[in-house]
């Protein structure tokens, strides 16, 4: 078999393979690239030294069977019998749900996860997105310090484990959309800077130095993140991408990393003849991560859109900390804006940036589909101080009302796991460092974070304390009793309508008309034929519809259709949809 790896600055690489050292060459077709060949099969351990020091994992691993300071293993992805007939799910019409496969059940396996898919058939979601699956320190944790971008981790169940979830979820008519982090990498077992100019110190991120995307040796780190994201796509079967926090990319050349990540996954999609797409989380309000390349974007095919959930989330609960700020000032005027134009801030004053901020999108050249909406997800989630979901702060009602807007809203929503029955359970921040320097760190940084928003250190929870993880883990006895069981109904009800109504999977942004009552907290919008009302308030709300004759396809609360004169009366915290015949 033979074995690759880059180390450009290298005088000397050994390849150590099943206990046997033997000596590389260099390839004289690829500079920087060293070659050799030894006896392996799948499961063999192997790593490389470099200048005859530590025998260190392959960058572009498959395997980390020890976790990411040990050994790399072989994969032979030809030894997977896939069973499931799949041609792929497209992007347009889909109803994502995210989902963390270490808390989605209390086992944290892709097995156990596999065990539940039937849940999400049965909701009528079309693609499961799941949060970093990359090896990291420990067996629990968001996945977000991952190491090696190309292996599965092995406390979920490794490659095979993960080839058994996507031909499971295949097997239900299922997409996967699986979250990548490019960003940067984690700290603990993070050897990529001993190989090769990975990183570069000319410009910066939160957390550290920055992936090298434009600096010398880039072309080869480029190809390093686009090879692991087709990797995924090809040997994996993943239909999607979801490319974590693209504003922290920085890259100044003329071939943006996002418009050539964009390109060889629309390739890979036309070889397969799958659908395949990618959808960043980008803070830069740029209509270019979505704007198709022949016009001049970076063909990106959606993004998340935190706007709307701001907007939503200060209308639902009226906090106003930090980037809140901005859309509690008039929170359904916020909305309103979101449902109609995608972006809130669109060129606007951002009081929580201290300057302008984003671009207004082209309604008629981004299609609504190309933004993702959501009441929340892991970040909105866990990165409050005790992980409340939006149960613990709302009535059910209220719930209700978000559910409806996210899902008869223009564009493409996602859930995040437990929401479609109000779980009772937290979502909090996890770790499990083995670096206990690097664990009292992570510990003191969140507590020094959070006090500075007023929070007492005793009731920040500790992300080291195993029961900070078991916290979080999902009770699935819940969706049988009440009150979840109903709302798990309402849920299951309007995926069902959006999957039945065409308007609400139209792609026209324009076409959504708005309008509300700020000080009565009542929001109504029309899609084509179909009306939604939403009544925010605490007593009953007379919304003039303006759809005498509209039929109610579902109501949180009993509501009778307008009447003649078009007006809704409409239950406090109480929300409709009805269709105009």
């Amino acid at each position: 078999m033979q074995f690759e790896v880059w180390a450009p600055q290298a005088g000397r690489v050994t390849l150590q393979c099943d206990g046997v050292t033997r000596a590389m060459e260099r390839d004289p077709e690829r500079e920087g690239w060293w070659r050799g060949e030894a006896e392996a099969h799948d499961g063999s351990r192997y790593g490389f030294a470099l200048d005859g020091g530590p025998v260190r994992p392959d960058p572009r691993s498959r395997r980390q069977p020890d976790g990411p300071d040990g050994p790399s293993a072989v994969v032979d992805h030809a030894r997977f019998a896939w069973r499931a007939q799949w041609s792929g799910r497209p992007l347009p019409g889909a109803v994502l749900y995210e989902l963390h496969v270490g808390t989605y059940t209390r086992e944290g396996t892709f097995d156990a996860a596999a065990e539940r898919l039937g849940h999400l058939a049965e909701l009528g979601v079309t693609h499961v997105e799941l949060m970093p699956v990359c090896p990291f320190p420990g067996r629990h944790g968001w996945g977000y310090e991952g190491v090696s971008l190309w292996a599965v981790h092995e406390p979920y169940g490794g490659p095979e484990g993960l080839k058994r979830f996507v031909d499971r979820a295949h097997a239900l008519d299922l997409g996967v959309v699986l979250d990548v982090v490019h960003n940067h990498l984690g700290p603990s077992g993070n050897y990529l800077p001993e190989f090769g100019p990975y990183f570069t110190d000319t410009h910066h991120t939160p957390w550290g130095a920055a992936v090298n995307l434009d600096a010398p040796g880039s072309d080869e780190v480029r190809s390093y993140l686009v090879q692991s994201a087709l990797a995924w796509l090809r040997d994996y079967r993943i239909d999607g991408l979801r490319l974590d926090a693209v504003h922290a990319l920085v890259d100044t050349r003329a071939h943006h990393f996002l418009e050539e990540l964009s390109e060889a996954v629309d390739t890979l999609a036309a070889d397969t003849g799958r659908p395949l797409f990618l959808i960043a989380e980008s803070d830069l309000n740029d209509p270019r991560v979505v704007t198709p390349r022949e016009e001049g974007g970076f063909g990106v095919h959606a993004q998340w859109n935190d706007d709307f959930h701001h907007a939503l989330h200060t209308a639902l609960t009226g906090e106003s900390q930090g980037y809140y700020a901005d859309f509690a000032r008039a929170p359904l005027a916020a909305l309103a804006k979101t449902l109609t134009g995608g972006f809130f801030h669109d060129g606007t004053y951002s009081s929580f940036r201290g300057r302008h901020h984003g671009r207004p999108l082209d309604r008629d050249r981004v299609a609504g589909h190309r933004l993702l909406g959501y009441s929340q997800t892991h970040d909105q989630v866990g990165n409050r101080a005790r992980g409340d979901r939006l149960a613990a702060l709302v009535s059910p009602g209220l719930l209700a009302c978000a559910a409806a807007l996210t899902l008869t809203a223009p564009f493409t929503p996602m859930l995040f796991m437990g929401e479609e029955w109000a779980a009772g359970t937290p979502w909090q921040f996890f770790t499990d460092h083995t670096d206990p320097e690097l664990a009292r760190a992570v510990r003191d940084g969140r507590r020094r974070e959070f006090a500075a928003h007023g929070w007492a250190e005793e009731d920040v929870p500790d992300p080291q304390d195993p029961a900070t993880r078991d916290r979080s883990c999902l009770d699935w006895s819940e969706p049988e009793r009440e009150p979840h069981a109903r709302v798990l109904a309402w849920y299951r009800l309007l995926v069902a309508l959006r999957h039945e109504q065409p308007d609400l999977t139209d792609p026209d942004l324009g076409d959504t008309k708005v309008a509300y009552y700020q000080e009565r907290r009542w929001l109504a919008f029309r899609r084509g034929d179909v009306r939604v009302a939403v009544n925010l308030a605490g007593e009953p709300a007379a919304v003039p519809l303006g759809a005498p004759g509209a039929r109610v396809l579902a109501a949180w609360e009993p509501v009778r259709a307008p009447g003649p004169d078009g007006v809704l009366h409409l239950p406090g915290e109480s929300a409709v949809v009805l269709l105009q015949e």
